[in-house]
């Protein structure tokens, strides 16, 4: 069995779609859990297909790909989290409406905007709407500032590269594209192998990852909000509420309900399925991923969920830069940007939980996978199951509450009760989950500091 063979059977796969723009013999499908997997329609796979595929090809790991991009950029320095990066910041764009339109402070697509106005670039290619009535989102190509703020805000649902990257390929321009880490490390290995690709995709902007969403996270939001999944238009995310912290955001749905047009704003502190940290309907692959800021990318942005910033609920970012033309562009329009270099470690703080489940998490998933003499791909950190008793049975649960959460939605659909069935089928093991993430010991002194404190 070939490596993407392995990939694909082993459940490993994060649907980027680069494997099938190389290899007839792979096709994307929209699996029954709302995913984007490849599909092999022959056993017969060419090596080019096991060399982009981001799970794969274990020996261009991140570390190794980066070295060889920007290993050679003059004040290039090396983070184990952050990967190679020549300064980081933290800050919001100021102009043009970017920071309220956006997730967070607005700098993705305001970087997007400014590589076009600096004539860098000919179009970007980033996620928008999609106006196939069989997803929300699909990736396509903008070469305007209105059209790049069309593609405004965090789409936490499944898309893929395949049919964007045919029209690179017949399109001799000038492209920034905007992704996920392994999306953009999937772009890196296939422009190792095909020139075109790589003369045409200039800069590559990258996006702090927690994980990746099937389309049933955009289904249940809605459908917990009063639209019916067979209704659903469109989910807005990550919809700014007045006055609240950054991290207490609403979604916005809209869809047909009763056989009228309705909209629906929910915080997202209102519906169950919306805690990051349960990993409702997450792709597997997502589990057996080391890199949270997009490691192979020119420039990184995520949320600065740090004290101090996420109580601006207008957003604010963390930046990684590593392209010395990025700098350049941050300093000719640093009017239109309000902008603090920061220490590295304070980004690599703003994301410490990422961090933590992709590092200690995964070496400990390694283990399990390793114990049960199953395949898996080949990752960064190695193999361990020491580590404390009660952070397994964290790990554990989430896998528990990954996988269950599938379960629950068919259930939901099958059942006819709606989410209520979801709820109730996912309550036990969130309770147990919420048992190991606070043992006995920690609520017991929390209890001590209380009363010590005069509190009850």
């Amino acid at each position: 069995m070939d490596r993407v063979s392995q990939v694909i059977q082993g459940g490993y796969c994060i649907g980027c779609g680069v494997c099938p723009f190389v290899d007839a013999s792979l096709a994307m499908r929209m699996d029954e859990d709302g995913k984007y997997q490849a599909v092999e329609l022959s056993q017969e796979h060419s090596d080019i297909a096991s060399r982009v595929c981001p799970f794969a090809n274990g020996e261009y790991n991140e570390d190794v790909l980066g070295k060889e991009i920007f290993g050679s950029v003059s004040g290039i320095q090396h983070d184990d989290v952050l990967g190679f990066y020549l300064k980081t910041y933290i800050g919001h764009a100021v102009s043009g409406g970017f920071r309220d339109k956006g997730s967070s402070g607005g700098l993705v697509n305001w970087m997007a905007s400014k590589l076009l106005a600096a004539d860098k670039v000919d179009a970007v290619i980033h996620v928008k709407e999609s106006s196939d009535g069989n997803v929300m989102y699909s990736y396509q190509v903008s070469r305007s500032v209105q059209e790049i703020q069309n593609g405004a805000k965090s789409k936490y649902y499944p898309i893929e590269l395949s049919e964007v990257l045919d029209y690179v390929k017949n399109h001799d321009e000038r492209f920034v594209v905007i992704g996920i880490p392994c999306f953009i490390k999937a772009l890196r290995l296939l422009e190792e192998e095909d020139e075109s690709i790589r003369n045409r995709i200039k800069y590559h902007i990258g996006l702090v990852c927690g994980h990746l969403k099937s389309s049933f996270f955009a289904l249940a939001e809605a459908w917990e909000s009063g639209i019916d999944p067979e209704h659903v238009k469109n989910v807005d995310f990550r919809y700014k509420l007045p006055d609240r912290p950054a991290n207490d955001y609403a979604i916005k749905a809209t869809g047909i309900s009763n056989g009228k047009p309705i909209e629906v704003v929910k915080p997202t502190r209102e519906l169950s399925t919306t805690n990051w940290g349960y990993g409702y309907f997450k792709y597997n692959a997502c589990e057996y991923c080391d890199d949270v800021l997009a490691e192979t990318a020119d420039v990184t942005c995520g949320d600065a969920w740090l004290p101090g910033y996420q109580s601006d609920g207008k957003g604010t970012n963390v930046v990684v830069v590593r392209n010395s033309d990025i700098l350049d562009l941050l300093e000719k329009f640093s009017s239109e940007t309000q902008l603090e270099e920061v220490p590295s470690e304070l980004v690599v703080q703003s994301q410490s939980s990422g961090v933590r489940h992709r590092r200690e998490g995964l070496s400990y998933r390694l283990h399990l996978k390793d114990e049960a003499g199953e395949w898996r791909p080949t990752k960064r950190v190695s193999a361990t199951d020491n580590i404390p008793r009660n952070r397994k049975r964290v790990y554990e649960g989430r896998i528990q509450l990954m996988n269950e959460s599938f379960t629950a939605f068919h259930g939901a659909q099958e059942s006819g009760e709606g989410m209520s069935f979801f709820v109730r089928h996912m309550g036990p093991i969130v309770k147990a989950y919420k048992k190991a993430d606070n043992p006995l010991w920690r609520r017991i002194a929390r209890k001590v500091k209380r009363i010590l404190s005069g509190t009850r």
